[in-house]
């Protein structure tokens, strides 16, 4: 019988909680651009999500790695009760916020719960990856609604009905591989902690794309509604634009192994399209909900995380996690 430490089990646990709940936050938000056109239907969507989600860490893990090993160093003792703290504070820091209807980034909360964490952990922590990781967030909505804005600008000139649909497919699949390379990796690198390895075999990415698959079927259509409804009064040119606009800012983070958000990214792309036509498609008073909350997450993420792991180090608790 193989025996498996309890600090180890337990953030397996808390691991496989976190990549339901980032199904749940991020699989709506990934289907949303397309709502309005047929040409991926959603349940395919998600099929197509959780098998590039299985399948791309296994060519490029880069984002997961520095979730693990760049903003923190979480393989020294009381490494794993650090990421323990960092996740449950991150997941309490979304779904506050999403009850208040204020959906925000799990990404942007991880940071900062691991940052924190980290910090109050008496881990070493890096500020310059800290602060590049903070920049890019901050950069990548920015980005995605400059090239969506061209891309839609593009699509108004060349694209006719039917070729919209072609280019939604395309679109689709970039920005579900972006998010399979980038975002989808935070998960990744919390399984990597609580197994204490940094080998990204085919039974593990299949699990978490499996836990994904199940919290994104289950949180679509509040998470979807959210964007496709409520930031944009949106057609399908927007939807197509944004999706190419987000997959390629979020491919180019993860070519530097840098994370962002995929949710950001889409956001700012549905904007960038809206504007590409009319400001007055883009509802404002939604979109000032959707950034607050983007401003809180990292902060408060970073000083429950912090505060909760210093709290744990100077009780002694963290000596049980060795």
């Amino acid at each position: 019988m193989v025996h498996v430490p309890l600090d180890a089990a337990v953030l397996f646990g808390i691991a496989a909680l976190f990549a339901a709940a980032s199904g749940m936050n991020d699989g709506g938000a990934l289907l949303a651009t397309g709502l309005k056109l047929p040409s991926v239907r959603p349940l395919v969507g998600i099929v197509t999500l959780v098998v590039l989600v299985a399948l791309v860490p296994l060519l490029s893990d880069a984002v997961a790695v520095t979730f693990v090993t760049r903003l923190a160093s979480f393989d020294r003792p009381g490494g794993q009760a650090a990421v323990l703290i960092a996740v449950a504070a991150a997941l309490l820091v979304v779904l506050v916020l999403s009850a208040r209807g204020r959906p925000t980034s799990l990404t942007l909360a991880l940071v900062g719960g691991l940052t924190g964490a980290g910090l109050g952990a008496g881990l070493p922590v890096s500020p310059g990856w800290v602060l590049l990781v903070l920049a890019v967030g901050i950069a990548s909505p920015f980005a995605g609604a400059a090239t969506s804005w061209l891309a839609a600008r593009l699509l108004v000139r060349l694209a006719t009905a039917r070729q919209l649909r072609r280019w939604h497919v395309a679109g689709f699949l970039l920005q579900s591989a972006a998010y399979a390379a980038n975002d989808a990796q935070k998960m990744l690198a919390v399984f990597m902690i609580a197994l204490g390895s940094l080998a990204v075999p085919l039974w593990l990415t299949g699990l978490i794309a499996a836990l994904f698959g199940v919290g994104a079927l289950y949180g679509m259509p509040k998470a979807g509604r959210t964007l496709s409804r409520e930031v944009i009064a949106s057609r399908p040119l927007h939807g197509v634009a944004a999706e190419l606009g987000a997959g390629l800012t979020v491919v180019l983070c993860a070519a530097a192994g840098t994370p962002v958000s995929m949710t950001q990214a889409i956001a700012g792309g549905l904007i960038g399209a809206g504007i590409a036509q009319s400001t007055g498609r883009v509802r404002w008073y939604a979109t000032v909900k959707i950034v607050s909350a983007w401003t809180l997450t990292l902060p408060v993420s970073l000083v429950l995380a912090g505060a909760s792991a210093l709290l744990v180090r100077l009780v002694g608790i963290v000596e049980v996690w060795g």
